[in-house]
């Protein structure tokens, strides 16, 4: 009798072997949505366990998109509107948080990547923000970069540049700054002025919206909604979700 592993294997092969690579999204985000749903569903001790069976996935994508040449990953682990959770909530997975922040200062799995990070950092615990600042210390490097999203909101990311840019024109009047200001001075002044645009969307658990991830950025992105919660994420479902985003016609607003 055939095994289902191997029945898996096959198929995930099959699959990874049809997708063009030359036809692959350059710039991915990913909502890493449903750790709390999945745990309840399926009796876990607590949310702690989910948490870090989630993170356990995030690395196992990263290494997926490595191997398939993908330059950018955005990956949105915590909104600015869950920092209002209670802190018994939080702070379990803050500490999941820094344990994975921890393994990726070592791990050889993220050598090819730049790791920074943009959001409300400011609002994280301190122990979690010093392990932040080594991460991107000691990952400053690589030909593709992961932005890793924290306390990040995208009303508040437009917000900020605006005023970003307000403040550099202080100079000049209302009229003409008014007069002079246009969507690439905008963009200009973003947390990510130097990545592409976003071309394609996965958020999990089932959730059909963006919920303000990156707004400005993803205008013209493709999104694909992934009934499966983030820890049973499997690469199987990560290569349907690049199959789907080659086989639709791009338009860009036209």
């Amino acid at each position: 009798m055939v095994s289902p592993r191997f029945i898996y294997s096959l198929y995930e092969s099959r699959l990874q072997k049809g997708l063009s690579k030359k036809d692959l999204p350059k710039h991915i985000g990913l909502i890493h949505d449903g750790h709390r749903r999945y745990a309840r569903r399926e009796n876990l001790l607590s949310y702690e366990v989910s948490y870090k069976i989630g993170m356990v996935r995030f690395k196992e994508c990263l290494s997926w998109c490595d191997e398939l040449g993908i330059d950018y990953v955005t990956s949105w682990l915590l909104s600015k509107e869950n920092l209002s959770r209670p802190e018994e909530e939080l702070e379990p997975y803050f500490i999941v948080l820094n344990e994975l922040f921890e393994e990726l200062i070592i791990d050889d799995l993220v050598d090819n990547f730049k790791i920074q990070f943009i959001g409300s950092i400011d609002l994280l615990p301190d122990y979690l923000k010093e392990t932040i600042n080594k991460l991107q210390e000691v990952r400053a490097g690589g030909e593709k970069t992961i932005t890793i999203a924290l306390g990040y909101g995208g009303r508040q990311e437009i917000l900020d540049a605006i005023k970003s840019l307000v403040i550099e024109n202080k100079e000049k009047d209302l009229e003409e700054l008014v007069e002079e200001i246009n969507d690439e001075q905008i963009r200009e002044h973003l947390y990510l002025p130097d990545a592409p645009d976003i071309d394609l969307i996965i958020r999990t658990s089932g959730e059909s919206r963006l919920s303000g991830f990156l707004l400005w950025q993803s205008a013209y992105s493709e999104f694909v909604f992934q009934d499966v919660y983030w820890p049973e994420f499997r690469k199987i479902d990560f290569l349907r979700c690049l199959r789907e985003y080659i086989q639709r016609e791009r338009r860009f607003g036209k």
